[in-house]
């Protein structure tokens, strides 16, 4: 089995990647982020995917995405919105995937591997411009140019399985691999014990997502 990063944040996107990723024959070495995060419930979530879905490792690493603040998610004077806004959210963390992509990439170097999965979507998202296809692409032509595999013969592939898929195309495939979406957590401002506010942009596409699958929603929500 060729040995694939899968970033994992322990949301519905990430849980379904790293299925899909598993399903393609690769072995699924995970990586997932406490970068200041308003929560750890999503990290619980993540330690629970992985064990579930036969990661054969991993990894929790810890950078500081809070010392520069400027999301709902990493600076708790700014308030998760609870409707849609216009234009890129606050919700929107700066330079995230970039960053998440390069310890990813470090990581798939130190493994001899040259595929990384990452479950960014651009059907319903947020509208966050490090999940397109175009930085996606940009990324893999960077990654081939700025690592050792690539300039001796590497060729590096960004897979996103996800990008041209709706929410509730994502819950059928997940839920045809077996995944019990009940132990993700995708809310921006879950409690402790996981509880989704219902109300955040990530819960309502979450919650259309199951009702246009026509599949029940396992999420525990406060409302």
């Amino acid at each position: 089995m060729k040995p694939a990063v899968v970033l994992l944040s322990g949301g519905l996107d990430s849980a379904t990647t790293l299925a899909i990723a598993r399903r393609e024959g690769f072995a699924c070495h995970a990586m997932s982020f406490d970068y200041g995060q308003r929560h750890g419930a999503e990290l619980q979530a993540a330690r629970r995917v992985a064990h579930s879905l036969g990661a054969i490792e991993h990894k929790t690493v810890h950078i500081g995405l809070d010392a520069i603040g400027g999301s709902a998610l990493t600076d708790l004077n700014i308030a998760v919105p609870d409707h849609p806004q216009n234009g890129i959210p606050v919700t929107y963390v700066p330079a995230r995937n970039t960053v998440f992509l390069a310890f990813a990439l470090g990581w798939a170097e130190v493994l001899e591997s040259t595929d990384i999965f990452i479950g960014v979507n651009a059907v319903d998202y947020s509208g966050y411009p490090d999940c397109r296809p175009e930085f996606i692409r940009a990324f893999e032509q960077l990654a081939n140019l700025a690592t050792k595999a690539g300039v001796e013969g590497g060729r590096f592939r960004i897979h996103t399985p996800l990008i041209d898929l709706s929410k509730a195309d994502i819950i059928r495939t997940g839920t045809a691999l077996g995944i019990d979406y009940a132990m993700t957590v995708s809310c921006y401002a879950a409690d402790a014990e996981g509880l989704a506010c219902g109300v955040c942009d990530s819960c309502r596409l979450r919650r259309q997502g199951f009702e246009r699958a026509g599949i029940a929603d396992p999420t525990r929500y406060h409302r």
